[in-house]
């Protein structure tokens, strides 16, 4: 049964229905992608679209795809990053041109990303079933049937969840999830500072709660802004005027005065990790295997390295699709990765969460060591490159 079922036609899986499409169409295998959103015909730019962080190792992932050429026609780089407490003077900056690279990352619309992914993928081997959900599935010798809301059914001899972190197929299964919430809610918005970006991202830490202003097309900004939930509601609620007069005040005057702010929305903040990744003929993926905490930028590029890392699984073995041998290695060889990442990403959260003295004092020599000492501050860059476990993304 060559029969391969990518639950979740988002970035994740479509990425992933890329990365396999070549291999698949000379195995003979069929790629069924399934999801419930179908993208629109035409991409149409907008002051308020959601944007992703991809790190320089997703960017190399993705000219190995062959789409990074078409990303990067709306792609802002970040050329430098500025890390920083409030109220403190203690700083660590990251330039590209000393990391030896054209951009640390690149923030992209999401919307234009899942437009480049969906117009590479080849209908002859990936059957695009759009709008469709899978309601149930049921474990079969030979792999997973599942039940669509349609009517019909689908046997697949490998079924990926590439869902989302509420995955409804993930909990019906019976796949616990580590849930660790942070007690926070993160505020998400576009904003046009008063001068020019000019390529470069902030991470500003304050009392209240960490943020980032990440740079966008069109001398905008993408905010991502931390606070517990009742602070987060108050500002939601705020108008415009009032709002940016708030965020002036706890991000400065570095890009000058804001000077509009688009739609917000609300995200609750939870660390989320799924206590199995692998079954035989079963794969969970992105959000639905890990959910991060979005301040260090690292969620959709530890999925897309998992991406990479299950493509290369697949196609450099000759066993059958969903061989629970196969698809345990792929689960070894990521551990590591996703362990450094989880724990860099969740460890920075509850470092500069903490307002505290005595952490705050830690936080502030920290920041000037980083500066200050070259090697430490390379293994910072290569972190939020995305580079931090592997020298290059794998090759196949």
């Amino acid at each position: 049964m060559g029969e391969l079922a990518i639950i979740g036609g988002g970035l994740v899986g479509a990425s992933l229905a890329l990365a396999l499409q070549d291999g698949a169409r000379e195995r003979g295998w069929t790629i069924q992608l399934i999801e419930p959103f179908a993208p629109g015909d035409e991409y149409q730019p907008s002051y308020d679209a959601r944007s992703t962080a991809l790190s320089y190792g997703t960017r190399l992932i993705y000219e190995r795809l062959g789409i990074w050429e078409a990303i990067a026609e709306r792609a802002e780089p970040i050329l430098r990053i500025h890390v920083s407490e409030r109220g403190r003077l203690a700083a660590t900056r990251l330039a590209a041109c000393d990391e030896g690279v054209p951009a640390l990352g690149y923030v992209v619309e999401n919307a234009w990303i899942g437009r480049c992914l969906w117009q590479a993928l080849d209908e002859r081997v990936v059957v695009r079933r759009c709008p469709a959900e899978v309601q149930a599935m049921h474990c079969g010798e030979a792999g997973y049937r599942l039940s669509l809301t349609d009517g019909s059914a689908l046997d697949c001899a490998l079924s990926v969840l590439a869902d989302g972190g509420r995955s409804a197929l993930r909990e019906q299964l019976g796949i616990h999830v580590r849930r660790r919430p942070y007690g926070q809610t993160a505020l998400i918005a576009n904003v046009t500072p008063g001068r020019a970006h000019d390529g470069q991202a902030f991470e500003r830490f304050t009392a209240d709660g960490p943020m980032a202003l990440l740079p966008l097309a069109e001398n905008r900004c993408a905010l991502v802004w931390t606070r517990d939930h009742a602070d987060a509601e108050r500002l939601v609620a705020m108008d415009e005027a009032q709002f940016l007069d708030e965020l002036q005040q706890a991000f400065g005057h570095r890009l000058g005065g804001f000077r509009q702010v688009g739609a917000r929305h609300l995200y609750p903040l939870a660390l989320v990790e799924a206590e199995e990744q692998v079954r035989a003929g079963l794969v969970v993926l992105g959000n639905a295997a890990h959910s991060l905490h979005p301040i260090a930028g690292q969620g959709y590029n530890l999925s897309l390295r998992d991406v990479d890392a299950l493509a290369a699984a697949l196609l450099g073995s000759a066993a059958p699709l969903g061989d629970p041998a196969v698809l345990r290695r792929y689960a070894s060889g990521q551990q590591r990765d996703q362990a450094l990442t989880v724990g860099f990403s969740d460890q920075v959260t509850r470092l500069f969460g903490d307002a505290g003295s005595f952490m705050a004092l830690g936080r502030g020599l920290g920041l000037l060591g980083l500066d200050l000492l070259p090697p430490a501050k390379h293994w910072f860059a290569r972190q939020a490159m995305g580079l931090g476990v592997r020298s290059r993304p794998s090759q196949r």
